[in-house]
């Protein structure tokens, strides 16, 4: 019996590189920065090494950095001085979001800008809006008008993309607005997931009561992103998260077969904390496992990936190897 070993396409890297099917760009990365609006601060994450919470009067160092190697998307998220009911720091004009746009436009006009458009950085009570008295969950009706409000004062301080976690007649309201060209990044694909945890110490956003799980996706649940996945089209979204990445692959591959909107691919907090912590310890080779993932992201489907490898990831692929 004859066996094909399929080895003549591997015999070497330049054979290898020429037959290579998946490919990670530097513009296919978003990197996401947080903002808070106390002066002169630069607090390392303690769960996320090398990830910070920067003042606005230190974010232009920290975009140059990132500009200078090669990114070209950031995503910023907002923490508040103060926060209240209804986190009526997101959709004021001079909201730590709002400022920071406004200064990454100043000072570097390509750089495009994903507004995070979620209110719970700014509630005190952590949710994503506003709560019932008599469910103690949100209400959606309520909470939409201020995630309009938000939308739009995001748009207005110069944001390139406004990226919900409700979708619901935000289109609508950017349209009504005036900013119809403004494309929306939905995080409609968005699971009630456990590897959010350092991130909700990094956005000061973890909830003072319950869980999300009433309005964030059951991770068993694969059927229900086609439902959320057709519902967004209807609604105008233009863009699409799957959130988080590496556990949900096939969720990406499955909304890639299902539609031909740009797929975003979220690598989140956890993702990225497990693979520094195990990179720190000496049990992995950091570089080469963050490329493996990006590159199964890609090959899943997503055409974008946010990413807290960002920086790391626009220095592996100046080495040429990739």
């Amino acid at each position: 019996m004859k066996f094909d070993r399929h080895r003549r396409l591997r015999s070497s890297q330049v054979m290898r590189n020429m037959v290579k099917e998946t490919y990670v760009h530097k513009s296919d990365l978003i990197y996401p920065i947080f903002v808070i609006e106390e002066d002169n601060i630069k607090n390392e994450i303690t769960s996320m090494p090398g990830i910070y919470q920067l003042s606005l009067n230190l974010l232009e160092e920290e975009l140059k950095e990132a500009y200078d190697l090669g990114v070209r998307g950031v995503m910023f998220f907002g923490i508040p001085n103060e926060k209240d009911a209804c986190g009526t720091g997101a959709f004021i004009d001079d909201g730590i979001i709002q400022k920071a746009t406004r200064l990454s436009k100043s000072k570097f006009p390509d750089l495009l800008v994903v507004a995070d458009t979620c209110l719970c950085e700014y509630t005190d009570h952590g949710h994503c809006g506003v709560i019932d008295e008599e469910t103690n969950d949100v209400d959606n009706d309520k909470s939409l008008e201020l995630l309009v409000k938000t939308a739009v004062s995001q748009a207005k301080a110069g944001a390139d993309i406004i990226a919900p976690s409700n979708m619901m007649e935000i289109r609508e309201g950017l349209d009504q607005a005036g900013f119809i060209n403004i494309p929306i990044m939905s995080y409609g694909i968005k699971y009630a997931s456990s590897f959010y945890g350092p991130f909700r110490e990094a956005a000061d956003g973890a909830p003072s009561f319950g869980d999300r799980k009433t309005y964030q996706m059951d991770p068993s649940n694969r059927l229900e992103a086609f439902r959320e996945l057709e519902s967004d089209i209807k609604e105008g979204c233009d863009m699409m998260i799957v959130k988080p990445a590496l556990s949900y692959l096939d969720i990406i591959r499955d909304v890639r077969n299902r539609s031909d909107l740009p797929i975003v691919a979220y690598n989140v907090s956890g993702e990225y904390s497990m693979t520094k912590a195990a990179a720190l310890n000496g049990w992995i080779d950091e570089e080469k496992i963050v490329m493996e993932q990006m590159i199964s992201m890609k090959r899943a489907g997503a055409d974008m990936i946010i990413t807290y490898f960002a920086k790391d990831i626009c220095k592996y692929l100046d080495g040429g190897e990739y």
